[in-house]
């Protein structure tokens, strides 16, 4: 039995920076991860930085649940803002670019929808210029000339997972945080000051419990009697062939599910949503019709891309609610044990979401207030 002051389950971006902070501030961390470090959602997602609503959810969900999740704008907001600055803490160039995200409409429809989608944005600070066909033209002229308009949200990019996992890995060991891989949390029970932790090779006892176990958080939370709505889902992404600069925006459609970006090395990034296979075994495969229609998709925006080779698909399990509201805060009832978990859109969140958490662990107070933004806050 190992004694340290907090276990953080889960070495995403969210487990691993919260691990960071804690050991910065003195914090005896240990971190427990069940696979390789970075290697599920936050090292195989496709680096899109968001700030908009999405779309295909505010069409099918509509103005009213787009009301209730407009104030997390904020929070992904301040966590962007966090990305800038990222790379210099630890001192890895992280590709975190900001040329702003377009949502393309083809029809008067998908435009209103991305107006009252606009105000509803505007009403929490955060502001997408909507533009007519010309005026996307003149931004985007890599664009298909069935676009009709668009919305643009300058504060949207990108940033490079495959370099920020391991550099914060870094830096939270460098900090004095130890982490182990390979580690999967067998058993959890106890209370503040004395929870226990089990895994194959050793159990913890632990003052305070962080679960930021991602998709596989709603298991953590049931070995204490918890119960919460979230579940994994396998999703799939693709790219291509190095090609010319070409796109310098995170690119969606209104007409359907599609998220696509450039890298620096000039590959294109092509996501949205689209499922992955689950074997029988519980690993993933891409499915190759989602893979066509998600192709499909991109080409019927960006024609050029019809003319660019894929040379690698992949998966990943990544967490969601169907609120799609971020469950973060301090778990009702259990006392030292934390949740940190914002679905969908968790890349983007990591470093507010491990922000607040660390501080509330520590006793500060929190950088952002979660009030309407956190379930555990309402």
């Amino acid at each position: 039995m190992t004694r340290v002051d907090v276990v953080v389950i889960g070495g995403g971006i969210v487990g691993l920076m919260t691990a960071w902070h804690l050991a910065r501030e003195g914090a005896r961390v240990v971190l427990l991860e069940a696979g390789d470090l970075g290697a599920q959602a936050s090292g195989a997602n496709a680096g899109s930085l968001h700030l908009q609503i999405q779309y295909p959810e505010f069409a099918k969900y509509g103005e009213d649940w787009a009301r209730a999740y407009a104030p997390t704008l904020r929070f992904l907001e301040a966590s962007i803002a966090m990305w800038q600055g990222l790379g210099a803490e630890v001192g890895e160039d992280l590709d975190v670019r900001l040329g702003g995200g377009i949502v393309v409409a083809r029809d008067p429809d998908q435009m209103r929808l991305i107006e009252a989608k606009a105000r509803i944005e505007a009403s929490v600070g955060i502001e997408t210029q909507i533009l007519d066909r010309d005026a996307l033209r003149a931004i985007a002229p890599y664009l298909s000339d069935k676009a009709i308009g668009g919305g643009f949200c300058a504060g949207e990019g990108k940033a490079n997972p495959l370099r920020a996992t391991p550099a914060i890995a870094r830096a939270a060991e460098a900090a004095g945080a130890t982490l182990h891989a390979d580690a999967p949390v067998m058993g959890l029970e106890g209370r503040a000051g004395a929870f226990v932790v089990t895994t194959p090779n050793g159990s913890f006892q632990a003052d305070t419990v962080v679960n930021a176990a991602g998709a596989k958080a709603a298991k953590i939370a049931a070995m204490l009697g918890m119960q919460i709505d979230l579940g994994g889902f396998p999703l799939q992404v693709t790219v291509t062939e190095p090609i010319a600069p070409l796109i310098p925006h995170l690119v969606y459609s209104a007409a359907g599910k599609l998220s696509l970006k450039q890298a620096a090395n000039g590959g294109c990034i092509i996501g949205g949503g689209w499922s992955a296979d689950v074997r029988s075994h519980g690993g993933l495969a891409t499915n190759p019709v989602n893979f066509s229609g998600n192709m499909a998709m991109a080409a019927g925006v960006v024609p050029r891309l019809a003319q660019a080779r894929t040379i690698r698909s992949w998966t990943a399990w990544v967490n969601g609610t169907p609120d799609w509201r971020p469950i973060i805060g301090q778990a009702p009832g259990i006392p030292g044990f934390y949740l940190a978990l914002f679905p969908w859109v968790g890349f983007t969140a990591g470093p507010m979401t491990a922000r607040v958490i660390a501080d509330q662990v520590l006793g500060h107070a929190p950088a952002i207030d979660l009030g309407g933004i956190s379930v555990l806050a309402d």
